[in-house]
């Protein structure tokens, strides 16, 4: 099974830590979180990164700056913007960026 590693931004703590704890919870996938928009750019470049997962707070010129970071970098890092729904939304959203890891 392929390892998915997120990077989570957003401003609500209690948000993050769901969708922390959500993500945990998949076999497989690993995340980590920042509310510092600054730092994620730093983060990205020096981590292994496959979804950049955009939450709530976020202004939207910092989401169209991350949007255009990531499809230039070298490495593939996809970006999901994710303002709740649940787990079941959140797969739905992993899936159509990753379809060979339905089971």
């Amino acid at each position: 099974m392929k390892t998915l590693h997120f990077l989570v931004i957003g401003k609500n703590q209690e948000i993050l830590d769901v969708l922390q704890r959500i993500i945990g919870n998949n076999e497989g996938w690993t995340s980590e979180i920042q509310s510092d928009e600054n730092a994620s750019y730093g983060y990205i470049t020096k981590n292994k990164v496959d979804i950049v997962l955009l939450s709530s707070g976020l202004s939207d010129d910092f989401e169209k700056e991350m949007k255009i970071f990531c499809a230039h970098l070298d490495k593939d890092v996809k970006v999901i913007d994710h303002y709740g729904g649940g787990s079941g939304l959140l797969k739905n959203e992993v899936y159509s960026l990753f379809p060979n890891l339905q089971g």
